[in-house]
């Protein structure tokens, strides 16, 4: 399994004759509202422009998954950082069979995006000759994660291939642990640009729930959501310093933008 890491948590997964795009972002630099205005200084977003090479990249994508996308069905409250304008005219244009939770499928279909399947939290949705299972993801600590679009993790499980675990924007729950405990994924990509709004608690794991996700993990932990939006102060070097003295950087990979990474079935412990 190849994965590229595209920018923040935009990424290419390559597994037998699959290639799948994960929540595209595919604005340039600053071409998108800041998300936090008083908690961080409210410059653009991204903050960094696509990685040389993505073009190049999405020319071989046969799906897209999407982590979440709406609250309320509002197209202004959508979740651009996962999905934003550019990424919904690659996925129409190219009629990219998309995959999502069931409750993202209506918002998606209506604005003209190519759903091929929706599935339901800890459903098992036939993918090729294995299976990609959804699981609940809650975006936030305390009260505002109701306002945010709780979406979906995924479990994504093919022959020969290790198995996938990409937790969405999630903050560390059972729902996670029990992934990690039943799973036993090989590799894991987590959010852990512990992302905050200007008011209430955090949105994304803080650095000590990244920690723990990653001890945890019985596999290879990959880092994404960093340092491409404003409203997310965790930065890779934060993340090296912490996992270093948590001795945890066997267990982690911080890549950067545009950087492929490989893995090969079977690593988890």
């Amino acid at each position: 399994m190849h994965i590229h890491h595209i920018r923040n948590a935009t990424c290419v997964i390559e597994a037998g004759p699959h290639r799948i795009l994960v929540d595209p972002m595919l604005s340039g630099r600053a071409e998108l509202p800041p998300f936090s205005f008083i908690r961080f200084k409210a410059r653009r977003n991204p903050l960094v422009d696509l990685p040389s090479g993505t073009d190049t990249l999405l020319d071989g994508v046969t799906h897209c998954l999407i982590t979440h996308s709406q609250t309320f069905g509002l197209k202004a409250l959508q979740h651009i950082d996962h999905l934003d304008a550019k990424g919904e005219d690659f996925l129409k244009e190219n009629n990219i069979p998309v995959i999502c939770r069931s409750a993202d499928a209506a918002y998606l279909k209506k604005h003209g995006l190519p759903v091929a399947a929706d599935i339901a939290y800890w459903q098992a949705y036939k993918f090729g000759e294995g299976r990609i299972v959804a699981v609940p993801a809650r975006h936030g600590h305390g009260w505002n994660h109701r306002l945010m679009a709780n979406g979906a993790g995924y479990v994504i499980d093919l022959p020969h291939e290790p198995t996938l675990y990409i937790s969405g924007d999630t903050v560390y729950t059972g729902d996670v642990r029990r992934v990690l405990e039943e799973y036993r994924p090989d590799v894991c990509i987590v959010a852990a640009g512990s992302a905050q709004i200007d008011l209430g608690p955090p949105i994304l794991m803080s650095l000590e729930e990244v920690l723990a996700f990653t001890r945890d993990a019985p596999g290879t932990v990959v880092m994404n959501h960093l340092e491409a939006l404003n409203h997310c102060p965790t930065t890779r070097a934060q993340l090296q310093e912490g996992l270093g003295q948590n001795g945890l950087l066997e267990k982690a990979v911080i890549p950067a933008d545009g950087e492929t990474m490989v893995f090969e079935q079977g690593t988890a412990g």
